[in-house]
């Protein structure tokens, strides 16, 4: 059997994305319950970091732990990435010394290359085009909110940044609703939007792609890698801020989440972020449970 990777969401069927769903569920619940259970045991991932990120690593490594195994952290300074050697030859070495490898990186046609030549399952922990280890944390946390999203409103506010890009692939595999706002220079990527077919709607009008929606989604306004276009950002996303005006539209029983970290007072009010329709923080903590699934899926 070929070695599977996890690179974007459309990487699984939509019923193993279900599956893992259900799982990640169970495997909270089991760790809550103090039940020990190492599938891993002896089994090492390689998390391979050219972009920093808190909830990532302590996510990954966690999880490692809690199903028996190891997880090795290896920054840009640990490894061969960008300093000469090519990604396929660090893919051909590196993939025979552990058992999964994680990386997260900036350009997505880096991972991809790796993929190629890895002969162990390859994990995007995100990258500038795709984040999908973020939406198994969101699709986990809006099931154990609300059941099946199959069908809802989901509005994504923001940038057409890589949390959009999978938002669409999730709006294809879990079959719901998409409403993108962006400013019309910041929209997602059209080749992304068109495999999603009438699942997807772009707006420009953020109150307008709000309205009767089930769940609100937002990102900060200047990623990593964007910080030298904090000021003009702030100008052309000022109109995209979740805020009470906007919660307003969306259906009484929205939800709000983010990805984190958030800026408030940009993107997303105090007020929104830490109120009753939030659910920002089971949202983060399903980074565990559902990064676990998908370590089990691909490993055990």
């Amino acid at each position: 059997m070929s070695t599977r990777h996890f690179l974007t969401l459309m990487d699984l069927s939509p019923e193993e994305l279900q599956q893992l769903i259900v799982r990640a569920t169970e495997l909270k619940t089991m760790l809550r319950q103090g039940k020990k259970h190492e599938p891993l045991n002896n089994r090492v991932l390689a998390m391979v970091f050219e972009k920093s990120s808190t909830r990532t690593r302590v996510s990954f490594e966690t999880g490692m732990v809690q199903l028996g195994g190891h997880a090795m952290f290896l920054s840009p300074r640990d490894t061969q990435f960008g300093r000469g050697e090519p990604i396929e030859d660090s893919a051909r070495v590196l993939s025979r010394m552990v058992d999964a490898i994680m990386i997260r990186t900036f350009e997505h046609e880096k991972i991809e290359r790796f993929s190629e030549y890895s002969i162990v399952p390859v994990i995007n922990a995100l990258t500038d085009q795709y984040h999908p280890c973020q939406l198994l944390a969101d699709m986990q946390t809006w099931f154990e909110h609300r059941g099946d999203i199959k069908g809802a409103t989901v509005t994504f506010i923001g940038d057409g940044n890589n949390m959009c890009h999978s938002y669409i692939n999730a709006a294809q595999q879990f079959d719901f609703k998409l409403h993108v706002a962006t400013p019309a220079a910041y929209k997602p990527d059209a080749r992304i939007v068109a495999t999603a077919g009438d699942r997807v709607t772009l707006f420009e009008q953020p109150l307008e792609a709000a309205r009767d929606s089930d769940l609100v989604v937002t990102d900060v306004w200047a990623s990593m890698g964007q910080e030298e276009q904090q000021s003009e950002r702030q100008k052309q996303f000022s109109a995209y801020q979740v805020n009470r005006e906007l919660m307003a539209l969306a259906d009484k029983d929205a939800l709000f989440m983010h990805c984190l970290p958030a800026h408030r007072g940009e993107e997303v009010t105090a007020e929104i972020i830490d109120g009753p329709q939030s659910v920002v923080w089971d949202e983060a903590e399903n980074r565990l449970h559902a990064q676990k699934a998908l370590l089990e899926f691909l490993m055990a």
